[in-house]
């Protein structure tokens, strides 16, 4: 084997061990790097076979550094701090956000949930400009040129986009006083199929709201559809007027409960959270700028 051949295996496997080690695991290195477990399980498999020895202790829930392996990594991180700084050096990158950030948002949680976060981001990051699309439509994050999206949505449909969450709530069927005293109030979701529903156009189902039971059990309700719309914003003001009943995330009723506008109905009978996603197309050469805001926004929010 040659000397270039041989300075190369050397190097094989480094990156993800470290990962590794400050993930605290196979699994969640894997979901950082991008890769497979059983891949990055793999190639730390190899470098301690080429190194001949065992770098980690593995039990079925944790792992930990062997005496060995702590004085290995050690270096390694040296290692890989050396190499970043001469990619830096070469490619005369600066790794603090900068640029243009394009962002899409649905309307309720930016109005309740991102203003502060993009205030302290703007302060965070002063050469950064934001572009922001502040909109109930689902857009096409690589289509239409987005570096992120945020969704909120009780199951996320599976894509080849990379997801995070960043936020979980509640999602209430409510009503207006007016509307319960000129129609009554249900008392069972099942009661829906007679009262007018206000749903939401954005959902592969608008008319199909499922419920959970009091043994646990999930059941799904056809609602009588009065109102179609695409925007939280528009359900919420048609439910005020009394023009129906609808189901909204707790982040777009706050202030109409707090005020005692609308009721919560079933609340027996709860509907599954509303989780909250920031979705990006790649892991892969993943830009200051959207790290920072992804990092921020998990840190600010509470799951």
């Amino acid at each position: 084997m040659t000397l270039n051949a041989t300075m190369n295996k050397l190097f094989d496997g480094i990156v993800i061990f470290a990962q590794v080690v400050k993930s605290g695991g196979f699994s969640a290195a894997a979901e950082v790097l991008g890769h497979s477990t059983s891949y990055v399980s793999k190639e730390v498999n190899k470098l301690e076979e080429r190194l001949g020895v065992r770098l980690l202790n593995r039990t079925t829930r944790s792992i930990g550094l062997t005496p060995e392996g702590d004085a290995y990594y050690q270096q390694c991180l040296q290692l890989i701090i050396d190499a970043e700084s001469a990619v830096g050096l070469i490619t005369q990158n600066d790794v603090s956000p900068r640029g243009v950030l394009r962002l899409s948002c649905p309307v309720g949680f930016a109005q309740n949930h991102l203003k502060p976060i993009i205030s302290q981001y703007l302060q965070l990051y002063p050469n950064v400009s934001l572009d922001l699309d502040l909109s109930d439509n689902r857009t096409d994050v690589v289509a239409d040129g987005y570096d992120l999206a945020i969704r909120a949505s009780a199951q996320l449909e599976e894509s080849s986009l990379i997801c995070r969450k960043i936020y979980s709530c509640k999602a209430y069927t409510v009503a207006s006083k007016e509307y319960i005293s000129r129609h009554g109030k249900p008392h069972h979701p099942r009661e829906l199929e007679t009262h007018n529903g206000i749903c939401y156009s954005n959902h592969k189902q608008p008319s199909r709201w499922d419920y959970i039971d009091h043994d646990g059990k999930h059941f799904v309700v056809d609602i009588r559809q009065k109102i179609l719309c695409n925007n939280g914003h528009m359900q919420l003001s048609m439910a005020l007027a009394g023009h129906g009943i609808t189901r909204l995330p707790s982040f777009y009723l706050q202030g109409a409960l707090e005020s005692d506008q609308l009721e919560i109905l079933f609340e027996n009978f709860p509907s599954a959270d509303i989780d909250v996603f920031v979705v990006y197309p790649s892991r892969k050469h993943l830009s200051p700028k959207v790290r920072a805001f992804i990092d921020l926004a998990a840190e600010r929010l509470t799951i």
